[in-house]
């Protein structure tokens, strides 16, 4: 779930905030978003599963401040070891996940979760 201080701003249409972020050594990715469910952004979401993405993880809460959030979680398999990401896999994947969110306005940011953060 991502940390969101408020759900009266928006980044995108729909969505509350993104993250791009990867299990130690870091080179396979996942999308974490907090999504708003009553505006939910379809589009964003179409495209994201028409690269590949598969939703692993879908779980709603009411934020502090009363607002509805989605959280959604996707994940694509890889053809190196374990289904992670090859180096052209990678630079490619990567090089989509940026035009999409670049496309309404996200800058990505990928990270390297911590290990307790990765297996909590």
């Amino acid at each position: 779930m991502l940390f969101l201080k408020s759900t009266t701003v928006t980044k995108a249409p729909g969505i509350y905030d993104v993250d791009v972020a990867a299990k130690p050594p870091g080179k396979t990715f996942g999308v974490f978003i907090a999504t708003d469910p009553d505006n939910p952004p379809t589009e964003v979401l179409a495209q994201l599963t028409a690269m590949g993405f598969k939703q692993t993880y879908s779980g709603g809460y009411t934020h502090k401040d009363r607002g509805k959030v989605l959280d959604l979680h996707f994940q694509k398999a890889g053809t190196d070891l374990f289904e992670g990401w090859k180096a052209e896999e990678l630079e490619a994947n990567m090089a989509a996940i940026n035009a999409l969110f670049n496309g309404v306005g996200i800058t990505i940011t990928p990270r390297v979760m911590s290990l307790a953060e990765a297996y909590a």
